[in-house]
């Protein structure tokens, strides 16, 4: 059964970028309040596009929505300004660990509390909670952001989001580049603001292992279009995902035809 209020609607959306390249054309998402959604799809496939839509960042790239629409909340995101929407509570954590590398650690972070407005008492509160979820940023704290590591990066990024108060935290590719124990951590940690505090998480990830682990909806894009969605345990049984996303051979190494030959064939349900 539908959830009749969901969080998050993206229904039919496309894009273009400069008036002339089509990114989109047709993605529809459905992420109810609570929930974990993880949208998987070749390079390509539209993942990023769809959560700058969704966070209204396309305009920032020369790029725009022509058609459909998302709303957050009952609120029609396409008319609302991303700064508004942070204070909503839509908050997205960009592809590639955007920190402000000359700041330090404890500076970034409370930059997150400043674009909410937040109080000196609320910042010092947040700052504490993320320093208890995220150890090594406390030990850190003192450091440049732009002298720590690719993963204390990352726990940064999603901890200057978390300073915002988020009810829809948005990831793009959070485990890009980073080692398995990082990821492990990160995803980890996740998952307890997800159980303990209700946190609405929507994701791209490239390990869709992972992602389909952590999630409990997911969501496959290819070429722009939204081709299948449900249960994240239903589509890892799928035999096209394990073989194309999971690297699980259906067939002996004989058979199997080569790399460059595969291609992604989803039959929406």
């Amino acid at each position: 059964m539908a959830d009749p209020d969901p969080l998050l609607v993206v229904d039919g959306i496309s894009a273009r970028y400069n008036d002339s390249i089509a990114a989109l054309h047709g993605v529809s998402l459905t992420l109810k309040r609570g929930g974990i959604l993880a949208v998987l799809g070749a390079n390509g496939a539209g993942k990023t596009t769809t959560l700058r839509a969704i966070s209204n960042l396309l305009p920032a790239e020369r790029g725009r929505v022509t058609a459909g629409h998302i709303l957050f909340d009952g609120v029609d995101v396409l008319a609302a300004k991303p700064s508004r929407l942070v204070r909503l509570g839509l908050v997205p954590v960009l592809e590639g660990r955007h920190v402000f590398k000359s700041l330090t650690v404890e500076e970034n972070l409370v930059t997150g509390g400043i674009g909410r407005s937040a109080r000196r008492a609320e910042i010092a509160e947040d700052i504490a909670r993320v320093y208890e979820l995220f150890p090594r940023l406390k030990d850190k704290r003192r450091a440049l952001a732009g002298l720590t590591s690719g993963g204390e990066q990352q726990m940064l990024a999603i901890g200057r989001a978390l300073m915002a108060r988020p009810r829809l935290l948005i990831l793009d590719e959070p485990s890009m580049g980073l080692a398995p124990l990082i990821v492990r951590a990160i995803f980890a940690t996740l998952q307890r603001l997800n159980r303990e505090e209700g946190l609405t998480i929507l994701m791209a990830e490239q390990n869709a292992a992972i992602a389909l682990a952590f999630a409990d909806t997911a969501a496959v894009l290819e070429n722009g279009a939204t081709v299948l969605s449900g249960s994240a345990a239903a589509l890892r049984a799928r035999d096209d995902i394990k073989s194309f996303y999971l690297g699980e051979s259906l067939a002996s190494p004989a058979a199997a035809p080569p790399a460059e030959d595969r291609q992604p064939a989803f039959a929406a349900e």
